[in-house]
């Protein structure tokens, strides 16, 4: 159907708009429902109708939405040895999406495409207001022109200008990260060679100094590759645990397996030629059917 092939473009916009992959899903078959019950040819663009009708599913399902955040957003580092903390609802956190449901195009357009769903670029979008969040994405993201977004919210081309202005002052835009080159591959085969044998001293080699490690839906996480040197030096939790590679928020990540069973879904982040970030979401078997496309199970020793 006509409205089937604006699915992931639609997917990317709602994502960055709710921080959330499995909330985009379900703003996006809203508005293809609301669209499909109401479609009759007439329409002067099919993709500005259906991107008008899901900014105000957004909108709608932002109205009584906490923002959600990263570990890092949420307070200060833990320290080394302490405890995990009792598990925040899913609700709190910017969650992950694959990268097939949300990335179209060619390969130039992918690469820019890349970075605005980046972990850090989605939380900093959920610090904006709703409607200076569409504006923002809309603009500075999918290329629309001023007049565009105004016809969308039913705005002016001054409010949607200012609203731009104050979203581009307001928006943490994180540092680009490292493209997903042969110095980047061999990068993450040394890192999931060292993992999978716990090699403290290999891992924390290829961190950048100022390194941050978090495991949602705990609010704990860890600053400077010093501290997670002490944190996993005194741990052994995963040792004989396997990495399958897969791709999550335009970034390198692994599906992590412990006793023949998804553990935890990695997300890495890679600049300069180290890792500076490094996310693992737990309670990997709830994003399995979100990965359907993307997962491929582990292959036993």
């Amino acid at each position: 159907m006509e409205l089937e092939r604006h699915r992931a473009e639609l997917t990317g916009y709602c994502y960055r708009m709710l921080g959330s992959g499995f909330e985009a899903e379900d703003a996006v078959q809203e508005t293809l429902v609301r669209a499909w019950r109401s479609f009759d040819g007439s329409r002067g663009s099919l993709r500005s109708w259906l991107f008008t009708i899901a900014t105000n599913v957004c909108l709608d399902m932002l109205r009584s939405a906490q923002r959600r955040a990263r570990a890092m957003d949420l307070g200060p580092a833990s320290p080394a040895g302490a405890a995990l903390g009792a598990p925040l609802p899913e609700s709190a956190w910017v969650q992950p999406v694959p990268d097939s449901r949300v990335l179209t195009g060619d390969p130039a357009t992918i690469a820019v495409e890349r970075e605005t769903i980046r972990l850090a670029f989605v939380a900093a979008l959920q610090l904006l207001p709703p409607r200076q969040r569409a504006v923002l994405i809309l603009r500075d993201v999918l290329c629309w022109t001023a007049a565009e977004v105004a016809g969308l919210l039913s705005s002016t081309v001054p409010s949607v200008n200012s609203a731009l202005q104050r979203a581009r002052a307001n928006l943490r835009k994180p540092r680009p990260a490292d493209p997903l080159d042969d110095r980047q591959r061999d990068l993450l085969a040394r890192y999931a060679e060292a993992f999978e044998r716990h090699d403290v001293h290999t891992l924390i080699s290829l961190l950048h100094e100022d390194a941050t490690m978090s495991m949602p839906p705990f609010p704990w996480w860890l600053a400077g590759r010093d501290t997670i040197l002490t944190v996993l030096s005194a741990s052994r939790g995963c040792a004989g645990d396997r990495l399958v590679p897969t791709r999550a928020n335009g970034s390198a990540a692994f599906w992590q397996y412990r006793d023949g069973q998804p553990f935890g879904l990695i997300v890495l982040t890679v600049q300069d030629g180290l890792i500076t970030e490094l996310t693992t979401f737990l309670d990997a078997n709830r994003y399995v059917p979100l990965f359907a496309d993307e997962f491929e199970p582990a292959a036993p020793y």
